[in-house]
């Protein structure tokens, strides 16, 4: 595997695209694996980088599901606490790709199985999806952490609406107004990741085909602006990552339908550079 930091005439380049915060998960010798050929995959599951970084202490085990899926092993879901999942990473190079294994470690308190800690098979990878601080050459430009906007889809759309005639005037000016500030506040952009989120009313295809329909007309009003629609993506998660959940009720009332109201949003994850 190539370095990942190579320094070349005194000047810093980086071999990594993939920008975030410091991951709290470290590779650790006593910390066993299972062999790779022993997952179901046979390979490791394409996932982005920022799914792994929500992984904390604390979480449940389904909170860890709907980020990272099922374990790719055979350890089981329920009454264990190590899950194992094999991904894959693009490095930055064309099509080239790194598998990684990680683990999550439950411990149970209150009844329930909570993330104790997670770990990597190689350090390498850790820093594919968490790449540390290094010091920058003066004249290397100063890779900016993602930064993630959340608008309400309420804000943005008429209710039930995923078509850019749909767009509100005021959740129009939001976006045009994005727009701005990520030309002025980054000197350039790497990616833009456009999501939609739904709430739980409606069947899964339909609030999956309404997420994703509203990501692609804020993507397309963002490259309007004049922001590179080659580097904007958008993906509909539909109601998988709710906000709220302690919401009572199944049919669509006032009262439902005000209470699921932070879930109906779109998030918006820049990364740059200054």
């Amino acid at each position: 595997m190539p370095p990942l930091v190579t320094v070349s005439s005194g000047i810093l380049s980086l071999a990594l695209l993939l920008l975030g915060p410091t991951a709290s998960a470290q590779p650790v010798d006593d910390v066993g694996f299972p062999d790779l050929s022993s997952t179901y995959l046979k390979t490791g599951d394409f996932i982005g980088p920022d799914h792994v970084r929500r992984i904390r202490p604390g979480l449940s085990k389904d909170q860890v599901r709907l980020e990272l899926g099922n374990p790719h092993f055979n350890e089981g879901l329920f009454g264990v606490r190590d899950w194992d999942y094999a991904f894959n990473f693009h490095t930055g190079k064309g099509d080239e790709f790194v598998t990684c294994q990680f683990k999550v470690k439950f411990d149970q308190t209150d009844g329930r199985y909570r993330v104790a800690s997670t770990h990597w098979k190689n350090h390498e990878c850790a820093l594919l999806v968490s790449p540390q601080k290094v010091a920058l050459a003066v004249d290397a430009p100063v890779a900016r952490a993602p930064e993630k906007i959340s608008l309400n889809a309420d804000g943005l759309f008429r209710f039930d609406d995923a078509t850019t005639a749909g767009l509100l005037p005021g959740g129009r000016q939001k976006l045009e107004a994005l727009a701005g500030d990520i030309r002025r506040n980054f000197g350039s952009v790497r990616n833009i990741v456009v999501t939609g989120h739904t709430d739980r009313l409606g069947s899964d295809s339909y609030n999956d085909a309404l997420s994703l329909a509203r990501a692609n007309v804020v993507r397309d009003l963002l490259a309007s602006q004049g922001l590179d629609a080659s580097r904007i993506r958008a993906t509909g998660m539909g109601k998988r990552q709710p906000l709220v959940i302690n919401c009572e009720g199944t049919r669509p009332t006032p009262g439902l339908v005000d209470c699921l109201q932070p879930n109906r949003r779109v998030e918006i994850e820049v990364t740059g550079d200054r």
